[in-house]
């Protein structure tokens, strides 16, 4: 009898094929934040009280407000981090100084780029008080505030008194609103002691002292200064006057001729 001897070919069997699956992506990303106008719409849509949507509509005011003010911080600082040297251009009392036309052409153009923009407020009674608002686009602005007297160094009209304590004001309360250092000139005492007395001044007095024949050690000891040069501008019609009442109570020597 015969075994039968079953033979199986090397073929592989053929695999059913399979379909790849679709994957199914689910989107749980967080959804977009929601602002109280965004409540405020809803609440509205739904029918909500009075009460709620003017509690939603202060909300949404303190949202903007806050938001305003962090949008104005931050133009600030990147305004400030661009703001160059402002270059002196001016003489003060004993060094000096940048004006404001040196200040506004250096800031304006990086302020503008920022969003940020200022203009002042003045109020005049016994003083001079000037405001520099700072604002920023968004809505947000910041007052700084600075008063001084009218500056009368020089013999100057009362309107260039004023003139020139206001350009002084805005410059400072300007510089104060950027959170700029202050410069180190002495400009300062011009809205306060005044500028010293100019060459002319100085050799109209050396002229009148001569001519009313005062004593000028003890002029300078009754005025309490060492020489004429440390006298003050605003004190100069005051002097005048000091040397006009010593005229004929002393006499200055002739100098003698010579031949």
């Amino acid at each position: 009898m015969s075994e039968s001897v079953a033979t199986y070919d090397n073929d592989t069997t053929a695999m059913p094929e399979t379909k790849a699956q679709p994957v199914v992506v689910h989107d749980h990303a967080p959804s977009t934040e929601l602002t109280p106008m965004g409540m405020l719409d809803r609440a509205i849509t739904s029918g909500a009280s009075f009460e709620t949507l003017k509690g939603l509509m202060d909300l949404q005011e303190r949202f903007e407000r806050n938001q305003g003010r962090k949008a104005f911080d931050k133009a600030v600082s990147a305004a400030k981090a661009e703001i160059p040297v402002i270059q002196k251009n001016r003489d003060g009392h004993n060094s000096k100084y940048a004006d404001f036309a040196a200040l506004a052409r250096a800031v304006d153009p990086i302020l503008g780029k920022h969003g940020l923009s200022y203009r002042f407020r003045t109020v005049q009674d016994d003083k001079i008080n000037v405001t520099c608002i700072l604002s920023h686009e968004a809505g947000h602005y910041e007052e700084n505030s600075i008063s001084g007297p009218p500056d009368n160094s020089g013999s100057k009209a009362a309107i260039q008194a004023i003139g020139s304590t206001l350009t002084y004001l805005q410059r400072y309360t300007l510089t104060q609103a950027l959170g700029l250092a202050a410069s180190d000139d002495d400009d300062g005492k011009a809205a306060s002691a005044g500028e010293k007395v100019s060459d002319d001044q100085i050799a109209t007095l050396r002229s009148l002292i001569v001519d009313v024949g005062a004593d000028l050690p003890k002029l300078l000891a009754y005025l309490k200064v060492t020489q004429l040069e440390d006298l003050y501008a605003a004190k100069f019609d005051a002097v005048v006057k000091v040397i006009e009442s010593k005229r004929g109570k002393a006499k200055v020597p002739e100098p003698e001729r010579v031949e």
